[in-house]
């Protein structure tokens, strides 16, 4: 199963808390059992001295492995994190970031996802998350 890349902005737009929506994020592929979406960079996320907060990086592979599980399973349904950890590798600055959700396991009550970001153009990975989801129905 998979969702059309018009689904799953549909699935972004319903489902997710204004300020979430307010990074700009967009989704440009969806897989079997992967997602990936665009973080657009804004002077508005940067922190001081110019890097992308963590937080917007956090909040976006959060929310692309929500697009990722909803993908995997071929429609979205409720579900909530259950753990989350990220490791920042090097700092974005003035560059769009691509987050790539890959789900690593997917059971009928548990969904196990792991996230990297990367720079657009680049090959380095400018962060990485775990993420452990619980599916509510």
């Amino acid at each position: 199963m998979t969702m059309a890349l018009a689904e799953a902005d549909k699935v972004l737009a319903d489902n997710f808390a204004p300020w979430v929506l307010e990074l700009g994020l967009s989704v440009v592929e969806t897989g079997e059992r992967h997602a990936v979406l665009r973080l657009p960079w804004s002077e508005r996320l940067a922190r001081d001295g110019g890097g992308l907060s963590g937080q917007a990086l956090m909040a976006a592979a959060d929310t692309a492995t929500v697009i990722a599980v909803a993908s995997a399973r071929g429609a979205y349904g409720p579900m909530t994190t259950v753990q989350q950890s990220t490791t920042f590798q090097r700092a974005v600055v003035g560059a769009d970031v691509l987050v790539d959700a890959r789900i690593t396991k997917l059971g009928k009550r548990m969904a196990f996802a792991d996230v990297t970001m990367t720079v657009e153009g680049a090959d380095e990975v400018a962060a990485h998350a775990s993420a452990v989801y619980a599916l509510l129905g």
